[in-house]
């Protein structure tokens, strides 16, 4: 076998009874055990867990790569990341001064700031400039606990750029351990000189079925389809076509909708059939019960309502009704954030999210917005054994400690493999 887990203080199974996901009822209990080992086989799949002088006779005559002691400490499930675009060139540091002397995102925008800026810089970058910053980006979200990341395109505009941002999506796909969903959102903006309508008609013609090409020849890896739905970008008419479109080359739907204004997204995405969509800060009570109803995981972005100082998503009456609610960080240039430790924070303080409602939407519940939730999310036998071990006797101080991962994540394990050890746990304790 690839590894045991000895003896650990918590393993946090997150759900145990094969869940897809977790509504507000399945939050409330997470399944944790006390005193329990863990084994995860060369596969990297789970292969057992229990109490420990359980595990220890079944695997007495056993042998392992690596064994951990983990007696004081948490074990959790790897944590996943539901919406980041991570691939870009061009900081917007100048502009986080604007936006706190009060200019709005749109401000920003329509004085050809924000996505215009990055795209910019983005167009010019080469490949390999826009690989190595990505692998970066990638390597911080692992070390904060992050083993499975949803990546969007979108700064491009371009079938050029766009194509540019994917291949750089699929070879950290391959060649690096974290695990990546991709999603290609080249309708993030309407780029300039053209209008939305224009803008759809390239997409559906041009950009899709050149995808559709290169996804039949596996040359790119795409799973989602996403689109910016929002006043002034992307209107429901042109979002309907762009993600019906993708839908029907087998992408799943997972998009940017009623962020800034209402616009009805949440009721569209349930008619689509969508697997997710992202923001929600504006929606409405019957696109609530909409995506209730659809099964579509709202990926709320607690990061992002902070810094535009935007009124909070819904997160309780999401709950309350039944929404399968996940989280992400929107890791992009307007919200530089990598840890989905700190997003968890945020969603219990500003969004009145309880701690096991958060870690279960770090989890599993995102897991299910990317569809990876019968192989990622929770530590059951048979999923992937993706893991994150910190140097604490409760699972709780991951969201506690504000800011604190880096000195009390301890490993993340990627298929049973460490990819990250943190040599500091060794010497201090996390209290």
């Amino acid at each position: 076998h690839r590894l045991l887990l000895e003896n650990a203080q918590q393993l946090v199974l997150v759900c145990g009874r094969g869940e897809r996901y977790l509504r507000r009822e399945g939050a409330a209990g997470l399944a944790v055990l006390r005193g329990a080992s863990l084994v995860v086989g060369l596969d990297g799949c789970i292969k057992a867990m229990g109490q420990a002088d359980v595990i220890r006779n079944q695997f007495s005559e056993a042998t392992f790569e690596r064994i951990i002691d983990c007696s004081g400490k948490c074990v959790l499930p790897g944590l996943v990341d539901a919406h980041t675009h991570p691939v870009w060139a061009g900081d917007r540091v100048h502009e986080f001064a604007m936006k706190l002397a009060g200019a709005s995102y749109m401000e920003i925008h329509q004085a050809g700031g924000g996505i215009h800026f990055t795209v910019e810089h983005t167009r010019k970058a080469t490949e390999e400039e826009l690989f190595n910053t990505f692998k970066h980006r990638l390597e911080r979200m692992l070390r904060a606990g992050s083993t499975l990341v949803e990546c969007k395109s979108g700064y491009g505009l371009n079938l050029e750029t766009e194509l540019k941002m994917l291949r750089v999506i699929e070879r950290a796909r391959q060649s690096m351990d974290i695990g990546i969903s991709s999603t290609y959102c080249g309708a993030h903006s309407v780029p300039k000189g053209k209008t939305a309508t224009e803008a759809t008609d390239d997409i559906i013609n041009n950009h899709l079925p050149k995808l559709k090409e290169l996804k039949l020849s596996g040359e790119i890896h795409v799973n989602n389809i996403d689109v910016f739905c929002e006043k002034g970008v992307f209107d429901l008419e042109s979002t309907k076509r762009i993600l019906q479109a993708g839908k029907e080359m087998g992408l799943q739907i997972n998009f940017h909708g009623d962020e800034l204004h209402p616009m009805k997204s949440a009721e569209l995405g349930a008619e689509l059939g969508a697997r997710a969509i992202s923001h929600l800060e504006e929606v409405s009570d019957e696109g609530i019960m909409a995506m209730a109803r659809a099964k579509c995981a709202a990926v709320l972005l607690p990061t992002t309502a902070y810094m535009l100082r935007l009124k909070q998503p819904q997160a309780r009456k999401m709950l309350e009704e039944g929404v399968i609610v996940a989280l992400g960080s929107d890791f992009n240039p307007n919200a530089y954030c990598f840890s989905m430790p700190m997003v968890m924070h945020l969603a219990c303080v500003n969004m009145k999210m309880s701690m096991n409602e958060a870690l279960a939407a770090a989890t599993i519940n995102a897991a299910y917005a990317l569809g990876k939730s019968d192989t990622h999310g929770s530590l059951e036998v048979g999923k992937q054994g993706d893991l994150v071990i910190i140097n604490s006797s409760r699972w709780e101080h991951l969201i506690y400690q504000f800011g604190g991962h880096e000195a009390l994540i301890n490993y993340v394990i990627v298929k049973g493999k460490v990819i990250y050890q943190n040599e500091k746990c060794e010497t201090m304790s996390s209290y």
